[in-house]
């Protein structure tokens, strides 16, 4: 009867395979009240996809493990892959192709897994004991005796002697009070499923340990293996931008197996929360920590409030100073780590040599590949110097674009000698200077390859851009340039790669193409869903998955991730000390003062100067940037007695501030030009009223805010600066030249006619 019960269980088990990563794996059992002590092993092992349940939230605890079912579980475990394949038959005479476990006992047969008895039978419906399950996991998994001292009255001569000594000498398996272990008990479906829970977190936590990451990756799902692959943005649950470890996204951790995460500013309030919240973050990760990342260039591109603001790259670029590139990428690199960030994707590598660039311009260092070079590498020591990973971007070049690939697809066409001698450049550099992180473009590179496909918008013949490409990523980054590093996709969210390619089928493309790390995912859990499906369908060789995963792995121990973590008491006992802090201030300030560049001048070293007493119009296309500047200048100023107004400059406006300016003794014309292709911008209001002070011979300074492209566009500018952003920092320095408290110093680091 009980073999009887058994076999009919062990029909019902094969055909409810629930595997790891699916929303239906049973972590919540309803049956469990009575075995609360195994129910995290029992989730464990159903997130694994290794036990299953019998549908409708039942477990059956207590019910008692076959010798099939045993071998079953350790087969979901170790081998999943051969289950889609064909197998050889079994000599067991008891073991008929019809047993619905037939398939896991040939396997398990194979790999030594499990032994048969002298009659050539295997008994696969006999409930399993206590011996044979220690004797299943020790050959199953590579233990050796452990150092825990033992003493169990009824093993001394039992046949399992020595699995049960390896398994409880490393407190795998324990004995009951009266000090007996009772090997001939039969093992409940609890107990197997914490046994194996033990074995392999284990097992997981020596190969930490040891940094032995192969046998990690081996004691890996494969769902856990793309997940590592995977680093989404953190979007809203239940209509709130997340700012917490809300139930949403531990499903999105723990359901996605996901490997990092990327921050925004929708996702900081403030920096005690963004502490609090990426602690949190890696309290839920489980044995492997998650890599955080924001984007925190400085100048506009920045994420935190309250940090120290720095003034850009093109600031940076203008001082020509690597050693306040360094500085620049140590403070960031020690604030970001203080908020529990440990990838930076930056600094900018991009060579900005075309002034139509519409979303690169003043994120660049310049135009000359030299210059970005030094400083590129600068910024990078500087970064790795705080133990923050530096992702550099956006290989193999997105300066001399005119489309931004948020919005479309940019094609580089320049032959491969321009390539070599500037877009790759910096990029060449610093992989000989050890970057360990770089991030691809969406930009098509025909030089490299030029292979085109049908686009998914429009039908279309659509490029291949970087992100996608085995020619680029393998055969020029790794193979050619010899890189070793992480190689992390931009932002998959982005038209480039979402408007013509499917995400489906982009993620797969990416990751054949040679990365590592899909950023920004539109679903990632369709991307996960893809990826081990690519994996389990063979698309995608398990070899690639292992090398990248092997080298999330390595580059996570390098930067201490798998060390203890500090207590959050003590982590936000340290802010203060470190987000904007003085020193930092000073070098933010030191960068945006040296990096006020001079335009044009009546007198060559310095423009128009404010006197005492001037009637000042301050006149910008957005009133809040001009009452920014009206402030700074009022608080700069001292007691030169100054009176202000602000004006706005846009179209059909361009008389109103006409008339104001008629007014002054002195204007200030702040323009910004960013985000759009600067020939399309609206110079024509700017030259009427440039003409209209030249006619009148007034003071006045036309203020560049953006990117620094002002007289290719404008003629008979008398006095001009450039800042190179409108943060603070660098607007107060500009203000600090118009009123003679310093001189320009900077360099313009872009051509211009």
């Amino acid at each position: 009867m009980q073999v009887k019960l058994m076999t009919m269980i062990g029909a019902v088990l094969g055909s409810m395979l629930v595997w790891a990563g699916s929303a239906a794996a049973e972590a919540q059992f309803v049956d469990l009240q009575h075995s609360k002590w195994a129910e995290d092993g029992i989730a464990y092992m159903s997130e694994r996809g290794t036990v299953a349940g019998y549908g409708n939230g039942i477990f059956k605890p207590e019910g008692l493990v076959t010798r099939a079912q045993a071998v079953t579980f350790m087969v979901r475990e170790l081998y999943p892959q051969e289950l889609q394949k064909a197998v050889q038959g079994t000599a067991y005479s008891d073991v008929p192709t019809t047993h619905p476990f037939y398939r896991e006992i040939a396997i398990a047969a194979k790999h030594g897994l499990a032994s048969g008895f002298p009659n050539g039978t295997f008994h696969p419906d006999a409930p399993i004991s206590r011996a044979e399950t220690a004797a299943f996991l020790t050959r199953a998994y590579p233990l050796v005796e452990g150092k825990q001292s033992v003493s169990l009255t009824d093993t001394e001569k039992h046949w399992a002697r020595a699995p049960i000594l390896i398994l409880s000498s490393n407190g795998l398996v324990g004995g009951y009070s009266d000090g007996t272990y009772r090997p001939n008990r039969s093992v409940t479906r609890a107990e197997y499923a914490v046994f194996m829970a033990r074995v392999i977190r284990f097992e997981r936590e020596a190969a930490i340990q040891t940094q032995d990451w192969d046998k990690l990756i081996s004691y890996m799902t494969v769902s856990e293996q793309v997940g590592q692959m995977l680093m989404p943005d953190i979007r809203q649950w239940n209509g709130k931008v997340t700012t917490t470890v809300n139930e949403g996204l531990k499903r999105s951790i723990h359901d996605q197996d996901l490997g990092g995460l990327i921050l925004f500013d929708k996702n900081i309030v403030d920096v005690r929360q963004v502490t609090t919240f990426t602690h949190n973050i890696q309290k839920e990760a489980g044995d492997i920590p998650m890599f955080l990342s924001i984007d925190q260039e400085g100048g506009v591109i920045k994420r935190i409030p309250g940090g120290t603001n720095l003034p850009g790259q093109m600031a940076l670029g203008a001082t020509g100073d690597t050693a306040l590139a360094e500085a620049a990428g140590q403070l960031t690199g020690e604030e970001l780590k203080a908020l529990g960030v440990q990838v930076n994707f930056a600094p900018v590598l991009d060579i900005n040599s075309n002034p139509d660039n519409p979303i690169i311009g003043m994120r660049s260092f310049g135009s000359d590949a030299d210059l970005v070079t030094r400083l590129g590498l600068a910024a990078i020591t500087g970064l790795q110097k705080s133990e923050v990973i530096a992702a550099v971007k956006h290989f193999p070049g997105h300066g001399d674009t005119t489309v931004d690939s948020h919005l479309g697809m940019p094609v580089l066409p320049h032959n491969r000698e321009r390539l070599d001698t500037v877009e790759l450049k910096p990029f060449r550099a610093a992989i000989e200077n050890g970057v360990e992180m770089i991030m691809t473009a969406h930009i098509a590179f025909p030089a490299i390859d030029n292979e085109y496909v049908t686009s998914l918008k429009d039908g279309t013949s659509a490029p291949i851009p970087a992100t996608l490409s085995k020619k680029v990523l393998t055969g020029l980054l790794r193979e050619e340039l010899g890189y070793e590093g992480l190689i992390v996709s931009d932002a998959f969210t982005m038209d480039a790669i979402a408007e013509h390619f499917g995400e489906n089928q982009a993620v797969e493309r990416a990751v054949s193409a040679g990365v590592d790390i899909i950023l920004m995912p539109q679903d990632s859990a369709a991307a996960h869903q893809t990826l081990v499906n690519a994996v389990n369908s063979g698309n995608i060789p398990t070899e690639t998955i292992h090398a990248s995963v092997k080298r999330i792995l390595e580059l996570k121990a390098k930067y201490g991730l798998f060390e203890r973590s500090e207590t959050l008491t003590y982590k936000l006992a340290r802010l203060n000390d470190i987000i904007g802090s003085k020193e930092h201030r000073t070098v933010e300030r030191e960068i945006a003062e040296r990096a006020v560049t001079l335009l044009a001048s009546r007198e060559g070293e310095q423009p128009d100067l404010i006197r005492q007493g001037d009637q000042v119009v301050i006149v910008a296309t957005e009133e809040d940037q001009a009452k920014q500047l009206e402030k700074q200048l009022l608080q700069a100023a001292n007691s030169l007695s100054l009176e202000t107004e602000i004006a706005v400059v846009s179209q059909g406006k361009t008389n109103e501030a006409l008339q104001a300016i008629g007014k002054a003794d002195y204007v200030i014309l702040a323009s910004y030009q960013f985000r759009n292709v600067a020939s399309q911008f609206g110079w024509s209001d700017y030259q009427t009223l440039i003409d209209a002070m030249n006619r009148r011979n007034q003071r006045y300074t036309l203020l560049s805010l953006g990117n620094p492209y002002e007289t290719i566009y404008l003629n008979n500018v008398r006095s001009g600066l450039a800042v190179y952003g409108k943060q603070e920092p660098n607007t107060k320095a500009g203000i600090n030249v118009l009123l003679g408290q310093q001189k320009p110093g900077g360099k313009l680091p872009v051509k211009t006619p």
